[in-house]
């Protein structure tokens, strides 16, 4: 049976492997405010008890640890003959196909970890407002370079309609 998410010729690029040290270390900024929070109400109550509550934030930055590496590997994004395509997802899989006729304006947007990180995110705008076309983790450098390309490709194939 074919793959679904693997269409026939098309080969897809990864995003930066940066892109999952920027969300783990947002996920530790918001999980070490979570951590304070309870030490405080540990320390500020005469219940034992509530320091058990520490391993909570333990436990999921150790769960994300593992997880948030493994979704930035499944994602990737390929320049096709007629459409960008962005593939996403490890359990739960999705590809978003955009054709390049479509494509009306491309946004670049850059926090301050994914700027110290050097990477970008990328989201292409369509007339549908339902449209998921975000791609996050692309190296800065070729963000500029995919922005030109497809603002580009996007005006051209619609002078073509």
């Amino acid at each position: 049976m074919a793959d679904l998410m693997a269409p026939d010729s098309v080969s897809f690029t990864p995003v930066s492997s940066a892109l999952a040290k920027v969300r783990l270390a947002t996920s530790a900024v918001v999980l070490a405010a979570l951590a304070a929070g309870i030490a405080v109400a540990a320390l500020a109550s005469d219940e034992p008890g509530l320091w058990r509550w520490e391993a909570v934030p333990v436990c999921l930055m150790a769960w994300l640890c593992w997880l948030v590496p493994r979704q930035v590997r499944a994602i990737g994004f390929a320049e096709g003959p007629d459409e960008f395509i962005i593939r996403r997802g490890v359990m739960f899989r999705s590809m978003t196909m955009v054709p390049y006729g479509r494509i009306q304006y491309v946004d670049i947007a850059q926090g301050p970890i994914a700027r110290f990180f050097g990477i970008a995110q990328i989201k292409l705008s369509t007339a549908s407002a339902t449209t998921d076309a975000t791609l996050d983790g692309v190296p800065a450098a070729d963000a500029s370079r995919l922005r030109d390309a497809l603002a580009k490709r996007g005006s051209a194939e619609l002078m073509g309609l």
